[in-house]
C-alpha cells in the first residue's frame, strides 16, 4: 500500500482517484500543524491502516521539522501509544 504525501495530508487513493484513507494536518502556523482528521473507508477498516497513516504522518512531519497539535481523537490516542514520537507534540504555550 502506497500513501500519497501532500502539503496538508497523507492519503491512500484507489485506482479511480477516490480517497480510501487519509490523515489531514492543516497548518496552525509556520512551525505547527493540527492533525484534525483521520479516515479509513469501511472496506479497509480493521487492517491497521489508520495506524500506518499516522506513522507516515509523524515521520513526514518530523522530517519537515514541524510540531504537532493533535485534535483528532484517533491521533491523540495514537501519540499516547507511541511515545517515541512525543517530541513532535507541542504544549499549549507554543501555539
Amino acid at each position: 500500500m502506497e500513501f500519497t504525501k501532500e502539503k496538508a495530508k497523507i492519503a491512500y487513493y484507489n485506482e479511480d482517484g477516490e480517497i480510501l484513507a487519509e490523515v489531514t494536518f492543516p497548518a496552525v502556523n509556520k512551525n505547527t500543524v493540527n492533525i484534525n482528521h483521520t479516515f479509513v473507508d469501511e472496506s479497509l477498516r480493521g487492517q491497521g491502516i489508520a495506524g500506518k497513516l499516522m506513522q507516515a504522518a509523524a515521520e513526514y512531519l518530523d522530517e519537515s521539522g514541524k510540531k504537532v497539535l493533535p485534535t483528532c481523537s484517533y491521533a491523540v490516542g495514537w501519540f499516547a501509544k507511541h511515545p517515541e514520537y512525543s517530541h513532535l507534540l507541542i504544549d499549549g504555550s507554543e501555539e
